[in-house]
C-alpha cells in the first residue's frame, strides 16, 4: 500500500466519493488538508467570506442535484462554531453536507490550547454523526463512513473534526481498491402498499400530501405518475413544492399557516383522507393539529422510522424510502385500475380544481411604494418555467410561496425547518457551483440580505451571476408582527436617515437605511433599483444583461410598501387557528379573493 499523510488520504477519499467542489476558509489547523487538496487539484475550492456562508453553499450544493454532498471546510474553534447554524439547517431539512474542521494537536485538547474547542459535542445535536478523529489510521475509514450515513436513511449532515497532528501523520492507505459503501435506504413491503391503496380506495375526497423525502428521492415522476393513474389531487408541502408542476390538474396548492394557497386550505379542509409521503407534518404546514386531522384518516410514509408517529398518530404508517414506496404505489394503483376496482374520484379533482381557479390572491396594484404582490406577478412573468428559486425565512418567502410559481423538483430551493436569515445568497451561490446553466433567482429581504451579503464577493471573484432579488422595506415586519402578541413595537426597523442619501437619486427611498446598489458594487457587482410599477420590465431585461456581459451576480432591489400583514391575509393580525385563516366567500366584484 502507498504512504501518504492522512490529510492526503482524506483527499483521496472525498476524490473517490465524487467530490468536486469544496467551499471553506483555510487556516492554520486545517492547512495540511488545504496543502494535500493544493497537491492533489482534483477539488475546486471556493474560499467564502465567512465560514458560515461556506456551510451554506454546500447546503445549496447538495440541494441543487440528486446525489449531490457538499462540502465546507474551516480551521479550528470558531470556524467549527460559525458551522454550526449550517449544520442545524441542513440537519432540519434532511440535507447531506460534510464539514471539515481542523483541530489543536491531540496533546493540547485539554490545555486551553488556542482555538481548541470540543467542536464534536457542539455538533453532535445538529448532524447524524459528530467525531474528532484521534488516530491517523482511521481517517480515510472515517471518511468512508461518513458519506455511508449521509446516504442512507434520512439524509443529513456529518462533521468530521481533525487534529492538526493527525492530519500530518503518515499512514498506509490503498485507495486504488477503494469503494464507497453500499447505501441502505428502507424499502415498503407490497403487503404495506396493497393495505395503504385499500385504505385510499375507501375515501371519498383523497389527497396526497408530497414532502421533500419525494424531491430527494429523485422520485417526483412517480409522484406524478401516481397522482394522474389514481386521479388523487396532491398538496406539496412547502419542502415538496416543485415536485408536481404547478399547473398540473392535479395540483390542489399547499396548505398552512402562512406559505399557501387559499385554495389549497379549502381543499384540504374538504379532504376526508390523507396519504402522506416524504413529509414530516410540520406545524408552518399543519397550524392547529386539532383541526388539521379532525374527520380525516392518515397513511403515513416516512423514510425516518421514528418520525412515524413523532406528530401525531397515523391510522397506519410505513417506513420507506419515498422512491421506493411510490414504485410500489404505482403498480398496485395500475393493476386495481386493470381489474376495475379503483375508485373514481374524477368530481372530488375538479371541485379541487374549480377552487384553484377561484381562490386566488390579488396581485396588480399599481401604488408606489411598490405592493410585494405586484413585484411576484411581475416575476412569475418575467422567469417563466425554468427558473430556480433561493430563499430563506421571512415575508419576502412566505410571499413568494403565496405568490411564485414553480414547475420543477428542485426549483424551488428553501431552507423550511430552521430558516436562518443570511442563506439565500450563499446557498444560491452553491447551486450556481452545482449547475452553472440554471436560471438562478435568490430572494430575499433586505435583513436576509444584509446578515451575509459580503459573499457577493465571491460571486464576483469565482464568476457566479445569479438574481439577487431584495423585497426592501426596512420593516422586519414578520417579527414585528409576532410583537403585537406582547403588545410592543420594539427594535424592528432597519431604515435610517442614510448620510449618503443623495446618491441613492430618487426621493422616494430616502428613509430605507442601506444602500444595497452601493454595496454590490462596492462588492464586485452590479445593481439595480426599482422603485415604480413602470420599471420592471426594463429592469428585468437589464439584470439579465448585465449577467451575461459581467458573469457576476446582479442585486435587483425593489422598493416596498411596510406591511406587516402579508404572511396571513387582511384579516390575520394575531395567532390563529388553521381554520380562521380561511375567506371562503368570493368577492362579488371581481374574480379573485384580495389579500391587501
Amino acid at each position: 500500500m502507498a504512504r501518504m499523510t492522512a490529510a492526503e488520504a482524506a483527499v483521496r477519499v472525498l476524490e473517490r466519493e465524487g467530490i468536486t467542489t469544496a467551499f471553506g476558509v483555510p487556516g492554520a489547523a486545517i492547512n495540511p488538508l488545504y496543502a494535500a487538496l493544493k497537491r492533489r487539484g482534483t477539488i475546486r475550492h471556493i474560499l467564502a467570506r465567512h465560514v458560515e456562508a461556506a456551510s451554506h453553499m454546500a447546503d445549496g450544493y447538495s440541494r441543487a442535484r440528486a446525489g449531490n454532498i457538499g462540502v465546507c471546510i474551516g480551521t479550528s474553534g470558531p470556524a467549527g462554531t460559525d458551522m454550526i447554524t449550517g449544520l442545524y439547517t441542513a440537519q432540519a431539512d434532511s440535507i447531506p453536507i460534510l464539514c471539515i474542521t481542523g483541530q489543536a494537536p491531540r496533546a493540547r485538547l485539554h490545555k486551553e490550547d488556542f482555538q481548541a474547542v470540543d467542536i464534536e459535542s457542539i455538533a453532535k445535536p445538529v448532524t447524524k454523526w459528530a467525531v474528532t478523529v484521534k488516530e491517523p489510521g482511521l481517517v480515510p475509514y472515517v471518511f468512508q463512513q461518513a458519506f455511508h450515513l449521509m446516504r442512507s436513511g434520512r439524509p443529513g449532515p456529518v462533521l468530521i473534526d481533525l487534529p492538526v497532528d493527525v492530519q500530518t501523520a503518515e499512514i498506509e492507505f490503498d485507495d486504488d481498491t477503494y469503494e464507497p459503501l453500499p447505501v441502505f435506504k428502507p424499502k415498503a413491503t407490497r403487503r404495506q402498499i396493497e393495505k395503504a391503496m385499500r385504505m385510499l380506495n375507501e375515501a371519498e375526497r383523497p389527497l396526497i400530501v408530497a414532502g421533500g423525502g419525494i424531491i430527494n428521492a429523485d422520485a417526483s415522476a412517480l409522484l406524478v405518475r401516481f397522482a394522474e393513474l389514481t386521479g388523487v389531487p396532491v398538496i406539496p408541502t412547502l419542502m415538496g413544492w416543485g415536485s408536481i408542476p404547478d399547473d398540473h390538474p392535479l395540483m390542489a396548492g399547499m396548505v398552512g399557516l402562512q406559505t399557501s394557497h387559499r385554495y389549497g386550505n379549502a381543499n384540504f379542509l374538504r379532504a376526508d383522507f390523507v396519504l402522506g409521503i416524504g413529509n414530516r407534518w410540520a406545524n408552518r404546514h399543519t397550524g392547529s393539529l386539532e383541526v388539521y386531522t379532525r374527520g380525516r384518516r392518515f397513511v403515513h410514509v416516512d423514510i425516518e422510522p421514528t418520525q412515524i408517529g413523532r406528530v401525531f398518530t397515523p391510522d397506519f404508517g410505513i417506513v420507506s424510502d419515498a422512491k421506493a414506496a411510490l414504485e410500489l404505489f404505482c403498480a398496485v394503483a395500475e393493476e386495481m385500475r386493470a381489474a376495475g376496482v379503483l375508485k373514481d374520484w374524477s368530481g372530488w379533482a375538479a371541485e379541487c380544481r374549480e377552487r384553484k381557479h377561484r381562490m386566488l390572491r390579488r396581485t396588480h396594484f399599481d401604488q408606489v411604494p411598490l405592493k410585494p404582490q405586484r413585484v411576484y406577478q411581475e416575476m412569475n412573468e418575467a422567469f417563466g418555467r425554468d427558473v430556480t428559486y433561493v430563499t430563506t425565512i421571512g415575508l419576502s418567502q412566505i410571499a413568494g410561496a403565496q405568490f411564485l410559481h414553480v414547475f420543477k423538483p428542485r426549483h424551488w430551493i428553501n431552507c423550511g425547518q430552521a430558516g436562518p436569515l443570511g442563506w439565500t445568497l450563499p446557498a444560491a451561490l452553491g447551486v450556481r457551483a452545482a449547475d452553472p446553466q440554471r436560471k438562478i433567482v435568490a430572494l430575499a429581504g433586505d435583513y436576509d440580505f444584509q446578515f451575509l451579503m459580503e459573499e457577493l464577493a465571491v460571486g464576483a471573484q469565482y464568476k457566479l451571476p445569479i438574481l439577487q432579488v431584495i423585497i426592501n422595506n426596512s420593516y422586519l415586519g414578520l417579527i414585528r408582527q409576532a410583537q403585537r402578541a406582547f403588545e410592543m413595537d420594539y427594535e424592528v426597523s432597519l431604515a435610517f436617515d442614510n448620510i449618503n442619501a443623495e446618491k441613492l437619486g430618487n426621493d422616494s427611498v430616502a428613509g430605507y437605511g442601506v444602500d444595497h446598489v452601493a454595496a454590490a458594487e462596492a462588492l464586485g457587482c452590479k445593481g439595480i433599483r426599482v422603485t415604480s410599477p413602470n420599471q420592471f420590465k426594463e429592469a428585468f431585461a437589464e439584470a439579465e444583461r448585465l449577467m451575461a456581459q459581467y458573469q457576476v451576480p446582479v442585486v435587483l432591489e425593489f422598493i416596498v410598501e411596510r406591511v406587516t400583514n402579508i404572511a396571513m391575509g387582511p384579516e390575520i393580525d394575531r395567532i390563529v387557528e388553521f381554520e380562521e385563516i380561511l375567506d371562503l366567500t368570493p368577492s362579488t366584484a371581481q374574480p379573485e379573493l384580495v389579500c391587501a
